[in-house]
C-alpha cells in the first residue's frame, strides 16, 4: 500500500515538473545554452569538463591515460556521454547579430551531439511554439489518468467507461503518419525551391558583372557603374518584397525622429498573397461595378544613407522609391542602360541581348520568390491535418490509461511534442523566406561580390602582357626619378665646393 502512494506521488511529481518545464522555457538549459550558467562555480566545473576535450581526449581518458586531476569522480561522471563536438561558447557560431536577436548555434548536429540537444530542449523554438497544445494534451491526459484511478477504487463500473480498445489508434495512426509526411515533404520542397531561386539571383548577379567588366570600354565607366549599383540593390529589395522591411517607419509615428536632410518617403513594398480577403473584394468590385475604394495607403520614412537605398544612383533614388514593385524596377531600368550601349567592332546586338538575358533572369526569379511567399499549402488539407491529429490526441489517453496508469501524463507529453512539433516544422518551414533562410547573408553575397570586392576583381580582367608593360612603365618611372635625384645631388655638391674652395 505504500509503495502504492509512493508511485502515484512520483507520477504526480513528474507530471508537475513537466508543465512547469514547458511554462518556463528560460529554464537551467536555456541559461545552460546562454552562458549564463557561468555565475555558478558547480555548473562550471561539471560543463566545462565535457566542454573543452576533444573526441580524441575522450578516448585517451576512456582506455585510463589520465592525469590525477582527471581522476577526480566529481569531475568524471560526464565523461562517457561527450564525445561530440566541443561546447564552449567560444566555438558557437551566431547565425546573426545578437543585437537582433541571434541564438548561439552550430551548423551541423552530429549524433554524438545528442546530450547537447537534450539539455537545450526548454529553448527549443519549435517547443515554444506548440507549448499550449503540449500543455494542454498533458493536462488532459493527467486528468483523465487521475479520474480513472479515483474511479477504479471507489466505483470500478465507471472505470471501465474510460477504457476503449487501443486498436483503432493503431489503424488511424498510419493515416495520420501519411497526412504529417506529406505536409513536412511538400513543405521541405518549397524550403529547398527558395535555396535554389536565391542561388540562380547569386549565379545571375555574378554573370551579369563578368559581362560588364568584358565590356566596359563599350558601355562607359560611368554607365558601367550605374549597372553595377542597381545589381547590388537588387537583392535587398527583392527581400523587402517577400519579407516586410522592418526598418521602415510610419510618417506619423512620433517614437522616431528622422532627418529631413536624409529622408526618403515610400509606400511600403510588399507582395500580396492569395488569401488577402480585402485585396480579393476590392478586385470582385471592380470587375463588377467598375469602381475602385481603396483604402489610403499609410506612408513611410527610411534613412537613405542605410542600405539598400544608399546603394542606388542618385538620380534613380526617389524614382525607385516611387514604384509599387521596386526589384522589378530595378530590373527595368538595367535593361534599359543595356539596351543604350552603342554597337562597336566587339559590341553587337549578340552582346546586348545575352547582357539582357542575364536581367531577365533575374526578372523571372521575383515571380518564383512571389509565387512561394504568396501561394500557401491548401487549406483544407492543413485544416484536415490538424483536426485530425487534435482527435486522435484527444482520445489517446483513453487507450492507454488501463496499461499504463499514472504515466500516461509523460506520455501523453512526449506523443504530442513529438507530433506537433512535426506539424509546426512543416508550417514554419512552407515559407523559407520568414526566417528559415537567412537572406541578408544572401544579399550581402551579392554585394560583396558585386561591389566590395570590385577592385580585388577588377584585376582579373587585365592579362599578363598588360601587367608587365604596367609593371615596366612603373620601373621606367622609378629609374628616371634615380636619375633626376642623383644630378640634384652633383649640383648641390659642385655649388658647395665653389663656395668653399
Amino acid at each position: 500500500m505504500c509503495r502504492t502512494k509512493i508511485c502515484r506521488l512520483s507520477m504526480i511529481l513528474i507530471n508537475f515538473i513537466i508543465l512547469v518545464g514547458l511554462l518556463t522555457p528560460s529554464s537551467v538549459a536555456f541559461r545552460l545554452q546562454r552562458s549564463e550558467f557561468r555565475h555558478t562555480s558547480w555548473c562550471k566545473k561539471h560543463f566545462e569538463l565535457f566542454a573543452s576535450k576533444s573526441f580524441n581526449q575522450m578516448q585517451d581518458l576512456m582506455e585510463g591515460d589520465v592525469n590525477d586531476d582527471d581522476a577526480d569522480p566529481k569531475k568524471s561522471w560526464l565523461r562517457w556521454m561527450s564525445g561530440g563536438k566541443p561546447r564552449d561558447s567560444a566555438d558557437m557560431k551566431l547565425r546573426e547579430a545578437e543585437e537582433l536577436g541571434g541564438i548561439p548555434r552550430n551548423d551541423r548536429y552530429s549524433s554524438r551531439d545528442w546530450f547537447h540537444n537534450t539539455v537545450s530542449l526548454p529553448n527549443s523554438a519549435i517547443l515554444r511554439s506548440i507549448r499550449s497544445p503540449v500543455v494542454f494534451m498533458t493536462s488532459w491526459a493527467t486528468f483523465i489518468s487521475a479520474l480513472y484511478d479515483y474511479y477504479l477504487k471507489t466505483n470500478p463500473n465507471l472505470a471501465g467507461c474510460f477504457v476503449v480498445p487501443a486498436t483503432p489508434h493503431s489503424l488511424m495512426m498510419s493515416a495520420l503518419s501519411l497526412l504529417l509526411v506529406f505536409r513536412t515533404n511538400s513543405a521541405y520542397q518549397r524550403f529547398a525551391e527558395g535555396r535554389k531561386i536565391w542561388e540562380t539571383i547569386i549565379n545571375n548577379s555574378r554573370d551579369l558583372y563578368r559581362m560588364c567588366r568584358l565590356y566596359e570600354n563599350e558601355m562607359g565607366k560611368e554607365k558601367r557603374r550605374r549597372i553595377q549599383r542597381l545589381l547590388a540593390a537588387f537583392p535587398y529589395l527583392l527581400r523587402h518584397r517577400i519579407r516586410p522591411n522592418l526598418v521602415m517607419r510610419r510618417l506619423d509615428d512620433d517614437q522616431f525622429k528622422r532627418d529631413p536632410d536624409n529622408t526618403l518617403l515610400l509606400y511600403q513594398d510588399s507582395a500580396a498573397v492569395d488569401n488577402d480577403a480585402e485585396a480579393a473584394a476590392i478586385a470582385t468590385q471592380e470587375e463588377t461595378t467598375g469602381m475602385s475604394r481603396r483604402k489610403t495607403r499609410p506612408l513611410y520614412w527610411v534613412d537613405k544613407r542605410t542600405l539598400p537605398w544608399r546603394l542606388l544612383p542618385t538620380k534613380a533614388l526617389k524614382q525607385c522609391a516611387r514604384a509599387q514593385n521596386r526589384p522589378l524596377w530595378v530590373c527595368d531600368r538595367m535593361a534599359k542602360e543595356l539596351r543604350t550601349i552603342p554597337d562597336g567592332p566587339y559590341f553587337t546586338a549578340r552582346e546586348r541581348l545575352s547582357l539582357i538575358r542575364h536581367v531577365e533572369k533575374l526578372s523571372h526569379s521575383i515571380g518564383a520568390c512571389e509565387r512561394i511567399h504568396q501561394t500557401a499549402v491548401p487549406l483544407n488539407y492543413a485544416r484536415h491535418s490538424l483536426r485530425g491529429l487534435t482527435l486522435w490526441l484527444l482520445s489517446l489517453p483513453f487507450a492507454l490509461v488501463e496499461s499504463i496508469g499514472l504515466l500516461t501524463g509523460p506520455v501523453l507529453f512526449l506523443v504530442s511534442w513529438l507530433l506537433f512539433g512535426v506539424y509546426e516544422i512543416g508550417y514554419s518551414i512552407e515559407d523559407p523566406f520568414q526566417g528559415t533562410l537567412r537572406l541578408s547573408i544572401l544579399c550581402d553575397t551579392v554585394r560583396r561580390d558585386v561591389l566590395a570586392d570590385e577592385f580585388a576583381r577588377k584585376t582579373a580582367f587585365k592579362l599578363d602582357d598588360n601587367l608587365e608593360e604596367e609593371e615596366e612603365e612603373e620601373e621606367g618611372e622609378g629609374e628616371s626619378e634615380d636619375s633626376e635625384h642623383r644630378k640634384g645631388k652633383r649640383k648641390t655638391l659642385r655649388l658647395i665646393r665653389t663656395l668653399d674652395p
